[in-house]
């Protein structure tokens, strides 16, 4: 067979979840400044940011009706990741 190039490759224990989220988290409610996680709910495949944002820390910017833009710094420079509210946490303490 033809060796996969897909975007989950390679992700079998590093998208595995044994706890399942509810409605909750797609009910709180983001502004802009606020710190969220990245933590990506494989079970919920639209709206999810490429695996190697998965638990970085990044600032809202923009708040939509089903998905959060976020600024997130990766090494010195700052990327920009669109994710439906499933695949973020709000930060403890912020």
């Amino acid at each position: 067979m033809p060796k996969s190039h897909g975007l989950r490759r390679r992700t079998r224990s590093l998208l595995r979840s044994s706890a399942k989220k509810g409605l909750s988290s797609m009910l709180v409610e983001y502004s802009p400044n606020d710190k969220v996680v990245i933590k990506i709910d494989p079970a919920q495949v639209k709206g999810m940011p490429h695996r190697r944002f998965n638990g970085l820390v990044g600032t809202v910017t923009k708040v939509g009706r089903r998905a959060v833009t976020v600024d997130v710094n990766v090494g010195d420079k700052v990327k920009t990741v669109t994710a439906r509210k499933e695949h973020i946490v709000r930060m403890e303490g912020h």
